[in-house]
């Protein structure tokens, strides 16, 4: 049986009371390549058990990201989550309301809410954090439109965003954007050794509204953000910071340590499995004077009539709560089950624990660093401090290295500025001494083969 959301009648109707022709016409705005032309090739109806097999057998055409011969980052990065991240997932205390509206009956849900808001505060450094975004994207979307909120009614604010600042997160950016007409969005470029220009951004800082950077950025460097921060406080502009992994944080001081008024950033780091890019968690915190003004959901402690310690949600200012115009944004809900997730992960750990996987992280791209540094062919083109991430530049045939890498069983890198050979290597805590020093022997046995 087919899925018909709608009758034929139901959709003229619908039709004519926005004044369109017709479905088409709708749709015009997709670009013509897109379109599909023809029904879906879907194969013949089949009964629960073969259905079953068939989809075990798509399944098994994956291939494992995860493990110690991945070294793909570049916003998404394979840490380790401890087993005992799924038993606590499925405890019936977090079997409640999906919005939890009735806080009666949600205090398990609104209880982990609060734990993560706090453990986030912590890690950033920051007054204030809430329930969660959907993604690092969608985090950095929200975190301009907030300066945007704060800036003078009237004004159309000009934004600096560092060029380091994580291509995708960048796209979603100007997605959002796409018609806010108000809002303009400046680049900032990075610098010879790979991180944001600080003689570029004093020319450009007159007048503007925020500075964007992101830390570690894009090409795994570390910004100065104590420069950063001077220069945009003088100007009286505020300090945007995106985080694209928060394990950094094991080893960093907090984008808050260095009065940043907003803190974004991507939450799949703790804990998450790299499944196809996601689902990730959206992190976001800020200054507690800019608190009325947070996108999404923040979940408060209070006490019942009986003295006792309860949950709610003390701030939701979204369209459905409030009058349209007074809201945030349009963010419905936080990520809840990726944020729980990320939750038990950083009670698990503790401050040690994070602590000891970011230098456990550091200490192996800094080997893995040094090692394909002094191999012919492969030079490291910048000098800036760095996290996990790393730019190696190739002479040869990039595209020919990164296929020879995957016939041996790695999963080499992500390839960036390819006329120039270069590609972005990552390390965590899952790459062993074993397999770096076999992927330094297969990248010595390529280039030779390329010569």
């Amino acid at each position: 049986m087919r899925y018909l959301p709608a009758t034929e009648a139901q959709i003229a109707s619908m039709l004519e009371a926005i004044d369109v022709p017709d479905l088409q016409s709708l749709f015009s705005m997709i670009p013509e390549e897109l379109h599909l032309p023809r029904e879906m090739d879907l194969p013949q109806p089949m009964t629960e058990e073969p259905l079953l097999q068939h989809l075990t057998e798509l399944a098994q055409r994956n291939k494992p990201l995860a493990g110690p011969r991945s070294f793909l980052g570049g916003g998404v990065y394979d840490h380790y989550g401890p087993a005992l991240m799924d038993q606590i997932l499925i405890r019936s205390e977090f079997y409640t309301a999906y919005t939890p509206y009735q806080p009666e009956v949600s205090q398990g849900t609104l209880q982990a809410i609060f734990e993560f808001q706090t453990m986030i505060c912590q890690l950033f450094e920051m007054d204030v954090a809430n329930a969660s975004l959907y993604d690092g994207g969608s985090a950095l979307a929200e975190a301009v439109l907030l300066v945007d909120r704060l800036a003078k009614r009237g004004t159309e604010p000009r934004i600096l965003v560092s060029d380091g600042i994580n291509p995708q997160h960048a796209e979603a950016l100007c997605t959002y954007l796409r018609f806010r007409d108000n809002i303009e969005l400046e680049p900032v470029a990075l610098d010879g050794h790979g991180v944001t220009d600080l003689d570029a951004l004093r020319g450009q800082i007159d007048g503007a509204a925020a500075v964007v950077v992101a830390y570690p950025n894009c090409l795994g460097n570390i910004e100065d953000l104590a420069q950063v921060s001077a220069i945009a406080k003088e100007a009286k502009a505020k300090l945007v910071v995106s985080v694209p992994d928060p394990i950094a944080m094991g080893l960093l001081r907090g984008p808050g340590a260095f009065d940043a008024d907003i803190v974004c950033g991507e939450g799949q780091g703790l804990g998450l499995p790299p499944n196809f890019g996601g689902p990730g968690v959206g992190l976001f915190a800020v200054k507690k004077k800019h608190m009325r003004k947070m996108p999404g959901r923040l979940c408060g402690q209070t006490k019942d009539i009986h003295g006792k310690p309860g949950y709610v949600l003390t701030l939701s200012t979204r369209e459905q709560h409030i009058r349209r115009e007074k809201a945030t944004s349009n963010i419905c809900t936080n990520q809840g089950l990726m944020a729980l997730a990320a939750t038990i992960y950083m009670a698990l750990m503790g401050k040690q624990g994070i602590r000891e996987v970011a230098h456990s992280c550091h200490a192996k791209a800094a080997y893995l660093r040094a090692k394909i540094g002094e191999l012919e062919g492969f030079t490291i083109p910048y000098d800036a401090p760095f996290f996990h991430e790393f730019v190696v530049e190739y002479d040869g045939d990039l595209g020919a290295l990164m296929e020879g890498l995957e016939a041996k069983g790695f999963y080499g890198g992500i390839p960036i500025e390819e006329t120039r050979g270069r590609f972005l290597v990552c390390v965590t805590e899952r790459n062993d001494r074993t397999t770096m020093d076999e992927y330094i022997d297969t990248l010595v046995e390529l280039r030779r083969a390329q010569a």
